[in-house]
């Protein structure tokens, strides 16, 4: 190949991937690779775009949704490295390319979006579509396409189109521009302590925390890093308030320091082009824009679910912050509750009510034993098994990768895993496809991932987790699932393609097994002992399930009240961090609890659109997984065969291809109300 020549997509191994088990190797393209080969990706799909879209032929499901649907398999392919890489392992040459390649692929998408000349086929289908013959889960697809080009701007007219155009453009840089400024600000601070600093901190705490400091650089001292896994049991266990206030500050501002990386215009322009776009679509907010195609519809129902909650929640945050207020003044201290408090006093207060802590729990919940004890429920409800498979490479050492088989033994995907944190990735956890798995043309099989970001253990020792990690594990797990299980034909409903407010829906679901008394007796070993969690100990566990719901409700439905404030208005707020204060101020927001994701680091809402008006989704699809675990409650076997079949059957296996309610009618009968919810909150 010369210097200047088009990478050969049908070779190339970003485009054509060859290593084992059939993903990409890995180890035969570089960073300097995905510029070159996204470039030509997106020449070869727009070249497929035009072929589909001049064709005279009489528009057909054939030669205009199927063809649409299976264009761009090297863009595919090379992007979902590409944006793993940009999450999971970045580096400076990969964040350059992402400011470049994120405008460049919206500017991409937008012009398949507004081709007229492809919308004018879609359309012709479309109003043909009841002389069609189509079966039902491609009459759906013709209808989701159709919305889906309407609400992208194909009956625009050509300035609109333009200016949508270019807002989607700018909105796409300021997203990368937002989820690096976080990143800059997470890997740039760490406060490093020594042996005398680090009164109240357990043993996996302190391990934890010398394993980060080694890492970076700082052997025999100890690090606290903007990580939650090291974060929150610091905030939990140190007996130092000075430290725990320095760290809670230092958290609770990522995105807003000033400088570079300073989010705050980022969010303001974010915000104005939203409102922008939502006007010049004929929407009265963005949040109606985004709610139109979901199971909620409209923000009045989104309210009508949070609000009876943020006043449940706010209730019981009073009466646990008198408790605490006790606590704090029976050991001398008479200073307020303050946000670096709380969680101190809150593990005190779970000690008092139910005689354990964190620390005494965390010893059984080893990172392998909870792997273990998903693989287990999976095998359980759905049959399928899960074989690691060493020595494949991937985008870091890391990675773990699984085969993953169904119940006769035939292959059904492959499950890849990242699980610690480390500089170049940002935070939270995740779940993503480096390929879905679809049954149209010659097909796919699923390659599914997970990432997390797990405090690495000392050499020789094993990771430990707190419940909230192993419920996460569970969570993105059970997103996992729904894109291994997907048995659909078309690629564009496989999987976790879904509404924003279902898609949370499978994974919520799945973390109730966890607690399940069979799963912990076999899987929640002591790390040195080997031996099984002490009845007692498992007793008090589940006892607590629901400790401290005043303060998780009020973090997580305050963001999701300000999410929804933020894009249910017909313009967007000059100063959004004045905006974030009044709003927290109207709500009555208890002082000495932060927001769960402020608006300065709200990844979900701000780094893309993935869950821009859309984070009250969790709370919706709780209402749901609740219910849906009380289905299987009440046949009295949790792991009940004729209810994990319905559950595969229209939940985990249907991915996009019915209306989500019809979905949840089929497996459970009856739509479910939020008083479910409410109790497995510990609300009521």
């Amino acid at each position: 190949m010369t210097a200047n020549a088009a990478p050969d997509l049908s070779t190339h191994p970003l485009a054509r991937w060859n290593g084992q088990l059939g993903l990409a190797d890995f180890t035969a393209f570089c960073d300097a690779d995905f510029a070159p080969v996204l470039d030509a990706a997106i020449a070869a799909h727009a070249a497929e775009i035009t072929a589909i879209a001049d064709s005279r032929a009489e528009p057909s499901v054939t030669n205009v949704l199927q063809a649409l649907e299976l264009s761009g398999e090297a863009l595919d392919r090379a992007s979902a490295i590409f944006w793993c890489r940009a999450g999971a392992h970045t580096n400076d040459a990969i964040q350059a390319m992402e400011r470049d390649m994120a405008p460049k692929m919206a500017r991409h998408w937008s012009s398949i979006s507004m081709n007229p000349k492809l919308f004018a086929r879609i359309d012709d289908l479309y109003r043909r579509r009841a002389e069609l013959g189509c079966d039902a889960e491609t009459a759906r697809v013709l209808e989701k396409t159709w919305k889906g080009f309407v609400r992208a701007g194909a009956r625009l007219d050509d300035a609109g189109k333009a200016r949508l155009a270019a807002i989607n453009e700018e909105l796409a840089l300021l997203g990368a521009r937002f989820g690096q400024n976080v990143l800059a600000d997470e890997r740039s601070w760490a406060l490093y302590l020594d042996a005398g600093d680090l009164a109240g901190l357990p043993d996996f705490l302190r391990s934890a925390m010398a394993e980060a400091a080694e890492s970076r650089g700082h052997p025999g001292r100890f690090a606290v890093t903007l990580s939650r896994s090291i974060y929150e049991p610091f905030l939990s266990f140190s007996e130092r308030r000075d430290l725990r206030e320095q760290v809670f500050r230092a958290f609770t501002m990522r995105g807003q320091n000033g400088g570079e990386t300073d989010n705050t215009a980022v969010v303001r322009d974010i915000l104005a082009l939203r409102a922008e776009k939502a006007r010049l679509l004929g929407y009265g907010s963005y949040a109606e824009l985004k709610l139109d195609d979901t199971m909620a519809k409209t923000p009045k129902a989104v309210l009508g679910l949070l609000e009876p909650v943020w006043d449940k929640a706010r209730e019981k945050a009073a009466a646990d912050s008198a408790e605490l207020q006790r606590l704090a003044a029976e050991a001398g201290s008479n200073e307020p509750i303050a946000g670096w408090d709380w969680r101190f006093w809150q593990e005190r207060l779970r000690a008092e009510k139910f005689a354990f802590d964190e620390a005494e729990l965390k010893p059984y919940l080893q990172l392998d034993r909870i792997i273990e004890a998903c693989f287990d429920v999976a095998t359980r409800l759905f049959g399928i098994t899960f074989e690691e498979v060493a020595g494949i490479p991937a985008w870091h050492d890391d990675v773990r990768v699984f085969k993953v088989r169904n119940a006769d033994g035939s292959e059904r995907g492959l499950f890849l895993a990242d699980y610690f944190a480390r500089p170049s990735k940002r935070s939270g956890a995740w779940m993503s496809a480096l390929r879905s798995g679809y049954g149209l043309g010659e097909g796919s099989s699923p390659v599914i991932y997970n990432i997390m970001n797990f405090a690495r253990p000392a050499p020789g020792q094993p990771a430990l987790l707190s419940l909230d990690e192993a419920r996460t594990l569970f969570h993105e797990f059970g997103h996992a699932l729904h894109g291994l299980l997907t048995d659909v034909t078309w690629p564009s409903i496989s999987g976790t393609s879904v509404s924003r407010d279902f898609v949370e829906l499978p994974s919520q679901l799945y973390e109730h097994w966890l607690t399940v008394p069979q799963i912990l007796e076999k899987h929640a070993l002591h790390s040195r002992t080997g031996q099984p969690m002490p009845k007692d100990l498992l007793d008090k566990m589940l006892a607590a399930r629901t400790f401290g719901a005043g303060f998780a409700t009020v973090e997580f439905a305050a963001s999701a009240l300000v999410d929804m404030a933020y894009h249910d208005r017909p313009d967007a707020p000059s100063d959004p961090l004045a905006f974030e204060a009044a709003t927290l101020e109207r709500l009555h927001m208890p002082q000495a609890i932060p927001m769960r994701h402020r608006t300065p680091h709200f990844l979900h809402v701000f780094s893309g659109d993935g869950y821009s008006a859309g984070y009250y989704s969790y709370l919706w699809s709780e209402v749901l997984d609740a219910d849906a675990f009380s289905a299987f409650e009440e046949t009295g076997d949790v792991f009940d065969p004729a209810m994990a079949e319905k559950l595969r059957r229209n939940i985990y296996a249907a991915g996009g291809s019915r209306d989500p309610e019809e979905l949840y009618m089929a497996f459970r009968g009856k739509m479910p109300s939020p008083e479910a919810m409410m109790v497995k909150r510990g609300l009521t």
